[in-house]
């Protein structure tokens, strides 16, 4: 059955921003030959909204949004800061408590902020942004990447970053192949790392084999819910043996290895860096135990979480 994805359109929006994360929707559909994903266009009393080039999407009223929606986006340009969003709020709480996946896409993010709605999710905004959130939300996750996957929350920088934060869905929900046919056709031959920068000046080279790229995405991408060997192994394309010998190669280390440390490097940025409880930032990169996070940092930085905290 399609997945229905729906975008709540404010007024102002970047059209760019738009049609990034729509289009490879739309693609995918196209290129599978089968019907992945609905798409609906929202706003809070329907009807025409215009975008900052002029641009106009018909939407319906967010009051409508059809009961299987499975994710929606806030789309938000301009200046976000100055947009009257209380109706909009209203209805994403209401829609978040009955298990609605949510996302920001360029100052979408703003929009969920001041909803509440990323409260102990890490999060991401456009660079322009990025001074005015942390200042509003000293205590946000907030972080400067391309895009960021937390569980039931995905944000975006917005620009052409929705690109590569829908080849990481698709890439999820369908396998590396169809995510890689998608990126083809839009002729975005080199899909970004969710890490990667947002301005150019800030830019790195890498050189991995495209199988540990792929992986190495996915792992970024479930932090809070980890992937298991056979999970990232199958949604590359790739056998779990090939898998493990693409990462002794490029990076020396066990598929298993890398990824923990991974979770253990978010996990020790998050208690220097935010007032979360050990507990939270548990949860936050993956440990349903705390007893086995504990175990895990401790034998990465050979002292105790709170221990680490109190280093600080």
């Amino acid at each position: 059955m399609a997945a229905t994805i729906a975008f709540l359109m404010l007024p102002d929006f970047a059209l760019l921003s738009a049609s990034s994360a729509i289009e490879p929707l739309r693609a995918a559909n196209g290129i599978s030959g089968e019907h992945l994903y609905d798409i609906c266009y929202v706003s809070a009393q329907g009807g025409l909204v215009r975008s900052s080039c002029g641009g106009l999407f018909e939407t319906i009223p967010m009051a409508d949004l059809p009961e299987d929606t499975q994710q929606l986006f806030v789309v938000a340009g301009g200046n976000p800061f100055q947009l009257n969003t209380r109706a909009e709020a209203a209805f994403l709480r209401q829609r978040a408590r009955h298990g609605l996946a949510l996302g920001g896409i360029s100052g979408g993010s703003i929009i969920l902020a001041r909803a509440g709605l990323l409260e102990n999710r890490r999060c991401t905004v456009h660079w322009e942004h990025m001074q005015a959130m942390r200042e509003e939300f000293p205590d946000l996750l907030l972080e400067k990447r391309l895009f960021v996957l937390d569980r039931d929350r995905a944000t975006c920088a917005g620009g052409i970053a929705p690109l590569d934060m829908m080849h990481a869905l698709i890439r999820a929900d369908h396998g590396a192949g169809l995510a890689a046919a998608v990126s083809d056709w839009f002729i975005h031959t080199r899909v970004r790392l969710a890490d990667e920068a947002q301005r150019l000046a800030e830019t790195e080279e890498t050189s991995l084999h495209p199988v540990v790229g792929n992986v190495l995405r996915l792992m970024d991408d479930h932090i809070a819910d980890p992937l298991s060997v056979e999970q990232l192994a199958r949604l590359s394309g790739v056998s779990a043996r090939q898998l493990q010998r693409y990462f002794h190669e490029d990076l020396n280390c066990s598929v298993v290895q890398h990824y923990s440390r991974l979770r253990l490097a978010k996990a020790d940025e998050l208690l220097r860096q935010t007032k979360l409880s050990v507990a939270e930032i548990s949860e936050v990169v993956g440990f349903s135990n705390q007893s086995n996070f504990a175990r895990a940092f401790r034998e990465v930085y050979h002292v105790s979480p709170r221990k680490r905290r109190q280093e600080i």
